[in-house]
């Protein structure tokens, strides 16, 4: 690819949102401290953005630096204009300059419909016994880890009233809340709040040897991928999981995005971060088997030597 057309990209990427990020990684996962630092202070002001990965593209690493004359990532643009790379985002986020271009404190935020369950409002009620002025505060983070706490509602909160009850979000939590379902789930010692938020991002899924064996039972279609070392696999192997080499990895760079992805090795760790990786690299459907072969050999196949 020419220099030209690198250019070219980069100006398209650039004209695809308003806020535009070439950084390490992605908003989710960062790859580097700078990249990661940036986004949180991009988060904490603004619900959405766009971010490049200039890892998963050698020529947007290099082009980005050049297009820009800046030597480092990651960098900011926005409405079009190059604002800064870490240090700099750091310093507007301080004196303000940053809240005020990105717009961050103007106009209303809507209040987001939520789907709130009987048994959980049951169980909200009764923890606000005696709390009459009380709101259930809902604090969604950037990563979309979900906190629940009782306490009163602070001015400019986003405020729900719903089965007579007050739901309080702060501005940025309320942007991520939107169809956000709360139920509660009667377990014995597991019962619990079950929350799900469809804003969330992609995330690695556990999946149990069980299931993996009627996945391929059922002829579905997915690659396994064992990211154990040559001589593991000597000892004992899954049927049918390729191993993790050069030409798996290259079929990889060439796959579309929504191909499921199922990796193992022996017990789920190095499988785990193999999938956080490519969740990374812009899959969407990534599983990493739980337990590893060993689970395999003692729950499904004993045939498969343990080692």
């Amino acid at each position: 690819m020419s220099v030209d057309e690198v250019q070219a990209r980069i100006s398209k990427l650039i004209e695809s949102d308003r806020v535009v990020l070439f950084m390490k990684g992605s908003r989710f996962q960062p790859q580097c401290g700078f990249s990661a630092t940036v986004c949180g202070i991009l988060d904490a002001m603004i619900p959405e953005y766009t971010t490049v990965n200039v890892l998963a593209d050698p020529a947007i690493r290099s082009g980005i630096k050049e297009f820009s004359s800046w030597p480092t990532i990651p960098q900011l643009y926005v409405g079009g204009e190059f604002i800064g790379g870490c240090d700099i985002i750091r310093e507007m986020e301080g004196s303000g300059e940053l809240g005020t271009l990105l717009g961050a404190d103007a106009g209303e935020i809507e209040p987001p419909e939520l789907t709130i369950t009987e048994s959980a409002l049951a169980m909200f009620r009764q923890a606000l016994e005696g709390e009459a002025t009380a709101a259930i505060r809902i604090v969604i983070s950037p990563r979309y880890h979900h906190d629940l706490a009782i306490e009163d509602a602070n001015p400019g909160d986003v405020i729900v009233d719903q089965g007579g009850l007050r739901f309080a979000f702060d501005r940025m939590s309320a942007t991520r809340a939107r169809g956000l379902r709360i139920d509660f789930v009667e377990a014995g010692q597991g019962s619990g709040f079950k929350i799900e938020n469809p804003n969330a991002p992609p995330s690695v899924k556990q999946m149990s040897v069980e299931e993996l064996k009627g996945k391929l039972d059922a002829g579905d279609t997915f690659l396994l991928i064992d990211v154990r070392t040559p001589q593991e696999r000597e000892i004992a192997k899954i049927e049918g999981a390729r191993a993790f080499d050069d030409a798996t990895q290259a079929e990889l760079d060439t796959l579309d995005r929504s191909t499921p992805l199922v990796f193992h090795c022996h017990h789920g760790g190095r499988s785990q971060r193999a999938a956080e990786f490519f969740l990374s690299q812009g899959f969407v459907d990534v599983s990493n088997v739980r337990g590893g072969i060993d689970a395999w050999s003692m729950s499904v196949d004993p045939e498969v030597p343990r080692y």
